[in-house]
């Protein structure tokens, strides 16, 4: 007898349902805190972008989490020493350091974790690839993992392209994500798209409500 397989875009269940949030951290999300883009002013696509639509719709999906059993995690690029001796070494190339007692390495208030929601740092593009995550998520009967956060075509793409490897069903929240550039952003969704279902806030929202509703 032939196996019925899941669709990428079918309910998600209570109880199997994550919400992953890559990336939100002071340093990428404030003007003038990246030393790696110090071009970067408060005018720039990528800051303006991210203050209008990606952290008020993560603040939205966050809050429909919290309020409807969907399990929330959290990543951080965050050497766990203070010289980044422990990093990858395509971060010591680039160079990409967050130390543990940077307080711009931290999320933006809005998008902190709550309670004991997990958060996990990485010194790679992958979560999957650095942390321990896939154990986490299977011990917690994660299935549906929804990943949101920046930057689209790097650390988004990654844990999206992972994700699906590893036998997750990913939805990714194109509208609560965010690149460099919209065309960046754009041709990245197209690029993994095959690996997810890509849709938008507004949908992943109903779709938590309706797990509290069925809980």
């Amino acid at each position: 007898m032939t196996q019925s397989l899941p669709k990428r875009n079918e309910p998600f269940r209570v109880g199997e349902t994550a919400l992953l949030v890559v990336d939100m951290q002071r340093v990428w999300l404030e003007p003038g805190a990246d030393p790696g883009h110090p071009e970067r002013g408060p005018d720039h696509y990528f800051y303006r972008q991210t203050a209008s639509q990606t952290i008020p719709n993560q603040e939205r999906l966050l809050a429909a989490a919290r309020a409807n059993g969907v399990e929330v995690l959290h990543t951080i690029i965050q050497s766990l020493t203070e010289d980044g001796r422990d990093r990858s070494l395509d971060h010591k190339l680039t160079p990409i350091h967050i130390a543990p007692s940077l307080p711009e390495g931290l999320p933006v208030p809005s998008l902190a974790p709550v309670g004991d929601e997990i958060m996990l740092p990485k010194t790679s593009s992958g979560i999957f690839n650095s942390t321990n995550v896939d154990y986490v998520l299977k011990n917690l009967g994660v299935r549906y993992l929804v990943v949101v956060g920046i930057m689209t075509d790097q650390c988004v793409d990654m844990t999206v392209r992972d994700g699906a490897d590893r036998g997750y069903l990913v939805t990714c929240v194109s509208d609560a994500c965010a690149a460099a550039t919209q065309e960046r952003h754009d041709i990245a969704l197209k690029a993994f798209g095959g690996y997810c279902w890509v849709t938008d806030t507004d949908t992943v929202v109903a779709r938590f409500k309706a797990l509290g509703k069925a809980a």
